[in-house]
């Protein structure tokens, strides 16, 4: 699979967002020539719960979401800080809308169920985000990873990799229909 070309944006927390969650979709999108780029609400040096560092390329208040074939909010612990953020939660209805792919994983999902954008949609994710997916008229299903559409969805840290590989996959039809 060839994803020269495509670019996606990974959200993250500045501190405690899960590092696998991060660093295994990253990496499979890499190896495939996607290009990707990382943003948080602050520039800097993030921290993951496991120790990881990352470098923030951009904070999200600056986010065009035109630049970007993919918007991914990463989970952990620190990921909840996005759940009511207003510019999270419009960077993901108006990627939705534009006809990206948008993806969350673990605790990331509760962004995009307060965005709106898994209503009467099957979704997954952390299974603290059950109840908000519902409440914003999703179907929590509880599996590793949920692909409804241009939306994939994931549990946690052991379905990153499949997660990065749904993510890729979803890429390349987006690829193959242009």
């Amino acid at each position: 699979m060839d994803l020269s070309g495509k670019v996606i944006l990974f959200v993250i927390a500045p501190n405690n967002f899960r590092d696998e969650e991060l660093l295994e979709p990253r990496k499979i999108l890499e190896n495939y020539k996607a290009k990707t780029v990382v943003a948080s609400n602050i520039l800097g040096t993030a921290s993951g719960m496991l120790g990881a560092k990352v470098t923030i390329n951009l904070i999200i208040n600056k986010i065009d979401v035109n630049d970007y074939d993919a918007i991914v909010f990463v989970g952990g612990q620190g990921s909840t800080i996005y759940w009511n953020d207003k510019t999270a939660l419009n960077i993901a209805k108006e990627s939705y809308l534009k006809g990206k792919i948008v993806a969350s994983i673990c605790l990331g999902s509760g962004t995009l169920a307060n965005s709106g954008i898994f209503k009467n949609k099957n979704a997954t994710g952390w299974p603290d985000t059950k109840e908000l997916i519902e409440k914003n008229g999703g179907k929590y299903t509880g599996n590793d990873v949920e692909v409804s559409g241009r939306i994939v969805s994931a549990s946690g840290p052991k379905a990153a990799k499949q997660f990065g590989e749904l993510i890729a996959k979803a890429l390349s039809h987006i690829v193959n229909d242009e």
